[in-house]
């Protein structure tokens, strides 16, 4: 069951190199000529359990893991982590994949500023996810190192936000599997931000790196008060079904998700599963690093830049320009076209039934 996780992604991932990081700024071996985190280090958990995959006839798919079972962290994935999807009673469902993703992200993206900073600026070329991708941080003399982590946290969470986006407009890492079915996944945006908090907080830490997370990751799902084992997650998933995912239909059918969380800035607030918290129990939200300790807006110091592929209505969501070149701060539009044709689909689907009801 172990090796399904890999089926769709895994076919054509990079094997990347060995990497150690230490205490607050992580360190690159010289040797390592790109440090760059690949744009999805580990393989998604799809949401849901014993699906069904297309063309697989027979296999029966389910991502759990439990706190017992994941392992120590490691910078850019191994196989020992045990990643899977968590279900916790204040932070609802967790991904531990995307978690682990976005630490390693911030911290890639701090030791990038830092190295920098006499310099005071920075240029990277991202690759390709619906387009060109590139980044480009100003980094002020004023800023302290606490300033610089949090900015590295805030373009981490951006960067995660235009995975969600781009693999609703058609982007995918294996050519003509689409990924629509994972986008904005109820699980997703909250474990996404909960792994730049987690890579903050460890990037403070006198640890190294990878001890520091691993040590935060499970201090921070026993406060969410994550459940003890795999068959408390499968419960608390069936919970659900057929109201927020289903299993009427096989993997990558983007009609598996029957709800998505599209709410991701300023702040998000986990979904919890009804009647699964305790008395008195409150959720615990999580606010997007946005100020500076000198309260400018991080957003001012960068700018991710997207040049756009054709897969964009791009004309429609900007009429007025010709150039199909945006910044993080277009996700505005886009994530309202996101909402508007989810807003479709669902009165599509609500007519068909309709028809077949009479």
């Amino acid at each position: 069951m172990k090796a399904l996780k890999y089926i769709l992604i895994s076919l054509i991932a990079t094997t990347l190199l060995p990497v150690v990081l230490q205490a607050k700024a992580p360190i690159f071996p010289i040797n390592q000529p790109d440090p760059k985190p690949n744009r999805i280090i580990r393989t998604c958990c799809s949401f849901g359990t014993e699906m069904q995959l297309f063309a697989i006839p027979g296999v029966k798919l389910t991502e759990t893991t439990s706190i017992e079972k994941i392992g120590p962290h490691h910078y850019l994935g191994d196989a020992s982590e045990e990643n899977g999807i968590i279900y916790s009673r204040r932070g609802g469902f967790i991904d531990m994949a995307h978690l682990r993703d976005q630490s390693d992200w911030t911290a890639y993206l701090y030791s990038q500023i830092l190295e920098n900073k006499k310099k005071g600026s920075l240029s990277i070329i991202l690759g390709r996810e619906g387009g060109e991708k590139n980044l480009n941080v100003i980094i002020p003399s004023n800023l302290n190192n606490l300033d610089l982590i949090h900015l590295a946290g805030k373009i981490a969470y951006d960067l995660s936000v235009w995975h969600e986006i781009a693999t609703w407009f058609g982007a995918s890492t294996i050519p003509f599997v689409p990924e629509r079915y994972s986008s904005f996944s109820i699980e997703d945006p909250y474990s996404n931000l909960l792994g730049v908090t987690i890579g903050i907080q460890a990037l403070q830490s006198e640890l190294p790196y990878e001890q520091a997370v691993t040590q935060i990751i499970r201090k921070t799902l026993k406060e969410l008060d994550a459940v003890s084992n795999e068959a408390e997650t499968f419960l608390a998933m069936e919970a659900v079904r057929d109201i927020w995912w289903t299993r009427d239909k096989k993997l990558p059918s983007s009609k598996v998700l029957l709800q998505r969380q599209l709410q991701v800035y300023p702040c998000l607030k986990p979904w919890l599963v009804p009647g699964w918290a305790s008395e008195n129990q409150t959720s615990s939200e999580l606010t997007v690093p946005e100020l500076a300790s000198n309260g400018h807006n991080l957003s001012q110091f960068y700018q991710l830049e997207f040049k756009l592929n054709y897969k964009f209505p791009f004309h429609k969501m900007f009429p007025e320009r010709r150039e199909r070149n945006i910044t993080q701060n277009d996700f505005d539009r886009m994530l309202a076209q996101v909402a508007t044709e989810l807003t479709r689909k669902e009165s599509q689907t609500r007519e068909r039934k309709d028809k077949l009801n009479n």
